[in-house]
């Protein structure tokens, strides 16, 4: 019995097979519909055309055609359709349409004369008007051609007039703002900002950090006053924050009706000699000038190079244009310390003062103009700001940059500097060293030294500690080893003409321990023809922060500060204004 049962099991085997056959061929008869081959209605071509050898071997999928404009398709000829081709810089061929969405031409119906390796594009966007062909068979051989000249020639009044355009915009929106809190417990204290400096901005008032203006007083909240820069009316704005015992701004209040209410005030208008107050005691001398050359200014404590250690920010950086009471000078430097910062505040304060100090003596300041040499004036400033610091264990590299004006648009800079901050300038295309290195191992220091009659030994790189053998400060140091100097080396005078195209760049030498002056000079100028072929403003704070990411990318392990000053600017808004 067992058997049989096993026997009529396998004979219904194979009928159970025939019958999920024919469910799955039913179900593939269903997905596919076959008999769609067999309308005329629904029937419908793939038109695959092949580009000649010359513009290679790939085959384009076109849209699909309707049968019924098969017929049309051939009797357009190459020489008709060609009419309507624009040729490409790079040897392609694209229909008018791709560059004019209004343009279309009809093409009279000729004979047809196809030939090996000829290609056919349809045009199907608008059936209203018609049949367009948009792109066929060759390229021409003569009636269109492409003159490189004339199209790169266009190109580039183009962006002479958009470089122009943007550069006037710019002149108008490049505004320096300065601040100096003039009393209270932070007084000397002083800031600035630039307008077209977007990430420095808004500028924050505060008691504590991370307020970018510190004014450590009692009186004055976490988060007292915002500063901003309007591009829309071009004029700085101060907004009290809601503080708790107000902003007066020339003894007027600015901050809410409700005092305390934590509700932010109306913005305000500043102007240049405004005095904001914040509390009752902390005062702040507003000025604000317009740059007539670019000022890109960055620095990075670089942290994160030594192991991810806090890295204190030993740099300080001052710009002054105009100076107070000398209108045709401005001054710029950088400050580099070392055992601390104090030494480096102290200097960045003391000496734009004392070059001010002197230059407002109209008679020093004639001297300057006639014999065009600010010598004198330089190594003053250098003598008394040295006299003024009482820095015994800390000191500092003092880097500076002076630059005036003779009121007939000619710009002079004249440098002068202690210790290894640097600064180059780009005259006529080629780089001039504005500074000498002050370190022990430079050769120039060795000489004067065995001068005086104290050579160095061999080998020797070190004096008490240093690798400095001139800086500000340090007074306990130079009491020890008369080697030690605040002397300053200073420069000869040079002409920035912004034909010329010239700049400086003052940094310290957290960047040029890893960049050399002739890379500086290469990133400079890439990051001008990068700017001029997309048409846009040479910006100084890019440049200047392109120089910084150089100085990143080659792990400087030091504090990096940099500052760029950029005269070919000064030309293209003034060539806008004529």
């Amino acid at each position: 019995m067992r058997m049989m049962a096993v026997l009529d099991r396998i004979a219904t085997f194979p009928l159970l097979l025939l019958t999920l056959l024919l469910i799955l061929l039913f179900i593939i008869l269903i997905a596919c519909k076959p008999w769609r081959l067999f309308s005329p209605n629904l029937r419908s071509n793939t038109i695959k055309v092949t580009t000649s050898s010359h513009d290679g071997d790939e085959d384009v999928q076109q849209p699909l055609v309707s049968q019924d404009l098969e017929s049309n398709i051939t009797e357009h000829s190459s020489d008709s359709a060609s009419e309507g081709l624009c040729h490409q810089p790079d040897g392609h061929l694209s229909s008018p349409r791709t560059h004019d969405p209004t343009h279309k031409r009809r093409v009279p119906p000729t004979p047809s004369q196809f030939s090996h390796g000829e290609s056919l594009m349809l045009d199907m966007s608008d059936h209203s008007e018609g049949l367009v062909i948009g792109q066929t068979i060759r390229r021409p051989s003569g009636e269109l051609k492409y003159d490189a000249k004339e199209d790169s020639s266009k190109k580039s009044k183009i962006n002479d007039s958009s470089r122009q355009s943007v550069s006037k915009s710019s002149a108008d929106q490049r505004s320096i703002l300065n601040l100096e809190v003039i009393s209270g417990p932070s007084c000397g204290a002083h800031y600035f900002v630039q307008s077209t400096n977007k990430s420095k901005l808004p500028l924050t008032l505060g008691r504590v950090s991370p307020s970018d203006v510190l004014v450590v007083d009692s009186e004055v909240s976490g988060k007292h006053g915002r500063i901003n820069w309007n591009p829309n009316k071009l004029k700085w704005e101060l907004v009290d924050m809601g503080s708790l015992n107000g902003t007066l701004l020339n003894s007027r209040a600015i901050h809410h009706p409700q005092t305390g209410s934590r509700t932010c005030g109306d913005p305000v208008e500043l102007r240049s000699g405004d005095i904001i107050t914040l509390g009752t005691t902390s005062k702040i001398s507003v000025q604000i000038n317009k740059l007539p050359f670019g000022l890109g200014v960055v620095s990075d404590p670089m942290c994160a190079r030594r192991g991810g250690k806090k890295l204190p920010m030993e740099d300080v950086c001052y710009c002054r244009w105009p100076l107070f009471g000398a209108d045709q000078f401005g001054l710029f430097g950088i400050c580099d310390g070392h055992g601390g910062v104090a030494a480096a505040s102290s200097a960045s304060r003391l000496m734009p003062e004392m070059v001010t100090r002197i230059l407002s003596d109209t008679l020093r300041r004639e001297k300057v103009f006639s014999r065009c040499d600010a010598s004198d004036v330089l190594r003053e400033a250098f003598s008394q700001t040295e006299e003024h610091l009482d820095n015994l264990y800390e000191g500092c590299t003092a880097t500076v940059l002076l630059i005036w004006a003779d009121g007939h648009d000619n710009y002079f800079a004249q440098c002068a500097n202690v210790g290894d901050s640097s600064c180059i300038a780009n005259i006529e295309g080629q780089p001039v060293k504005m500074s000498e290195d002050h370190r022990i191992s430079s050769h120039n220091e060795r000489l004067r030294m065995a001068a005086a009659g104290e050579p160095l030994k061999d080998g020797e790189t070190r004096l008490c500690g240093l690798n400095l053998a001139r800086m500000l400060g340090d007074k306990f140091l130079k009491q020890q080893d008369t080697r030690f100097s605040s002397e300053p080396y200073i420069s000869q005078v040079v002409y920035m003409n912004s034909e010329s195209r010239d700049f400086a760049i003052m940094a310290s030498d957290g960047f040029w321990d890893v960049v050399n002056t002739k890379k500086a000079m290469q990133i400079v100028h890439q990051e001008r023809e990068r700017n001029a072929a997309s048409s846009e403003h040479s910006s100084t704070e890019r440049i200047a922060e392109a120089l910084l990411g150089e100085a990143r990318s080659q792990r400087t392990k030091d504090n990096t500060t940099l500052i760029f000053l950029d005269f070919d600017v000064y030309d293209s808004c003034k060539r806008d204004d004529v």
